[in-house]
């Protein structure tokens, strides 16, 4: 009996309705199907987002010039929310894999060029005047042996800030017709199916969870020099 008998489960079911409509889902391969499709987006947008994040964000932060230059593209277009691309993603890619990667692309990219931006910036400029005396004055000397290593800390903590708003923006990338997680969902609450929509919520909330879990490992392991 949902919350005892108070909520009408069409609207919130019990837990109870729970393991049974995970079975169904897993059972009729619809489960796996969403859960896969939505991790190729899921991955393919985070990388992409992410790695362009980390290389505009540390190019703008080494260079003033980068920075006055692009600020103008910055402030026009942080401010645009993630869906509102959602019919340029259709027009330029129709309703494709490539338009939720896209999405989830643009959701992550904002967070992570911050960041590295950020981090840059915030190097101790101490640091940049000792490497001037060992002799690193080039550029990418001063990238790879100075800026980067004290940087890393900040730019991490962006990215695992992506993972969860990568999968925001999943739902959103999916709920136009991508086959995934979003996708079911929707077609789950067109029918009032919300044990089905709750199971894939809990899916979500699960897989986050490891992967946050394994990015906290790998972080350690990079930062393992601060220990």
């Amino acid at each position: 009996m949902p919350f005892f008998g108070l909520v009408n489960p069409a609207f919130l079911p019990g837990p109870s309705a729970l393991p049974k409509a995970f079975m169904r889902e897993l059972s009729s391969g619809a489960w796996l199907a969403a859960v896969l499709g939505s991790l190729q987006h899921y991955f393919v947008g985070l990388f992409t987002g992410a790695g362009l994040g980390v290389a505009l964000g540390v190019l703008v932060g080494m260079s003033r010039i980068a920075e006055e230059s692009t600020a103008w593209v910055v402030r026009v277009l942080r401010p645009i929310p993630g869906l509102a691309w959602v019919p340029f993603a259709i027009i330029w890619f129709g309703v494709t894999p490539q338009a939720a990667v896209f999405i989830i692309a643009i959701g992550v990219f904002w967070i992570v060029f911050f960041a590295a931006q950020g981090a840059i910036r915030g190097v101790d400029r101490d640091l940049v005047e000792v490497a001037d005396a060992f002799g690193f004055r080039s550029p990418l000397q001063r990238l790879v042996k100075i800026l980067l290593p004290a940087a890393m800390p900040g730019i991490l903590v962006g990215v695992r800030t992506a993972l969860g708003q990568a999968w925001m923006a999943v739902v959103a990338a999916e709920i136009f017709g991508v086959a995934g997680v979003g996708q079911r969902m929707m077609q789950a609450s067109s029918l009032l199916a919300t044990d089905i929509v709750v199971v894939y919520m809990l899916t979500m909330a699960a897989l986050y969870g490891v992967l946050d879990t394994a990015f906290v490992a790998f972080q350690k392991w990079v930062l393992r020099w601060k220990a």
